[in-house]
């Protein structure tokens, strides 16, 4: 199939871990990639190359998705690189940054709740019918309120979960296009920048999590099942799709 005939996605964040794992799994099923990240230039041209080595195109557009202009040329940018999206994951978020925290003490309301509505504002233009949105999360924001959420994790859980609910309130809106919405919601996942943050404030944090479920999922697997569920023709739109240990076992 000739590389312009290929669907088209988009992966906020795609300079690293689950972002740029998500993009490889989408290069392997045959998609063309776009990915943003805010400062990991090298990093990112280095995952556009691996999709391109998969046989797809692939840009990677810098910039704060916090700040409408640097949102309003990420899709300039998609719209002159291939005119059209069919998939959108949101994974990019964030809130456990120092330096942002301190400029911005509402920076994660804004990066986990704000910037996921103007990302989605700003790709519907170019959103085919029967498109897909992928909202990435976690278990503890996906069940705020309902959990004893992890140390200094709380501002990050509550705005991302801001963010989802946000999300499907505009799922009617999204149906009517013909544009699923679904929601994958990740464990604690190894290797990754956030259990490391996290760690720092609650040693053995991963160690324990093992305890309960078992090996944790890596961002290999993680994105590699974003990506499956991004293709799943059989889930409808408002799905959760859970990586890692159950929500029940969150529960208790």
């Amino acid at each position: 199939m000739p590389s312009t005939e290929r669907p088209a996605a988009l992966v906020t964040g795609g300079s690293r871990g689950i972002g740029a794992a998500t993009a490889l799994a989408l290069a392997e099923r045959g998609y063309d990639v776009a990915i943003t990240y805010r400062n990991k230039a090298a990093r990112a041209s280095e995952v556009a190359g691996e999709i391109r080595q998969r046989g797809g195109q692939a840009i990677a557009v810098g910039g704060d998705i916090t700040r409408q202009a640097d949102v309003e040329r990420l899709f300039a940018t998609v719209r002159a690189w291939r005119g059209r999206l069919d998939l959108l994951v949101l994974n990019a978020s964030g809130g456990l940054e120092r330096d942002l925290l301190a400029a911005d003490p509402n920076y994660p309301i804004r990066i986990n709740r704000d910037a996921q509505l103007a990302l989605l504002e700003g790709a519907l233009p170019l959103m085919s019918q029967h498109g897909t949105v992928v909202f990435v999360t976690s278990h503890w924001a996906h069940l705020y309120g309902q959990v004893e959420q992890l140390p200094n994790y709380a501002p990050i859980a509550q705005t991302k979960f801001a963010g989802e609910q946000a999300l499907r309130a505009r799922q009617t809106m999204l149906s009517q296009r013909g544009i699923r919405l679904i929601v994958v919601t990740g464990d604690l996942i190894e290797g990754t920048i956030t259990p490391k943050l996290l760690e720092r404030k609650a040693p053995g944090l991963a160690s324990q999590r093992r305890e309960q479920i078992g090996a944790l999922p890596t961002a290999t697997e993680m994105g590699a099942d974003i990506a499956a569920a991004a293709t799943d023709p059989t889930l409808t739109s408002g799905q959760t799709v859970v990586v890692g240990g159950s929500l029940e076992s969150m529960r208790g």
